[in-house]
């Protein structure tokens, strides 16, 4: 059953939007190199809701193939690299990790 890794992230007011992208292009890259993650996109969020923030601007969705697959992520060299950018770019975070059909 996949496995649905979210983070929500309260970015730093100093953040460029070029740090965000090279962050991001990073993680898209994750893909392949990380067995079991099928999927990695992140984004601001949609203007619509965004008054439901509580302040998380900015955030990702990871699609892994199995729960299992979310402690390989995580150990993984390509993943910590991406993960010591996002703690630079960030002043808090949350994780939610989640099986769905």
């Amino acid at each position: 059953m996949p496995c649905y890794h979210i983070v929500l992230m309260k970015l730093k007011p100093s953040i460029t939007p070029s740090q965000i992208t090279a962050w991001s292009t990073k993680g898209a890259v994750m893909v392949g190199q990380i067995p079991g993650l099928l999927k990695w996109n992140s984004g601001p969020p949609l203007e619509i809701t965004k008054h439901r923030t509580q302040g998380f601007d900015y955030g990702l969705v990871a699609v892994l193939e199995k729960a299992g697959d979310v402690q390989v992520y995580a150990e993984h060299p390509a993943h910590k690299e991406v993960q010591v950018l996002r703690l630079a770019l960030c002043t808090e975070t949350i994780a939610y990790d989640v099986e769905i059909e």
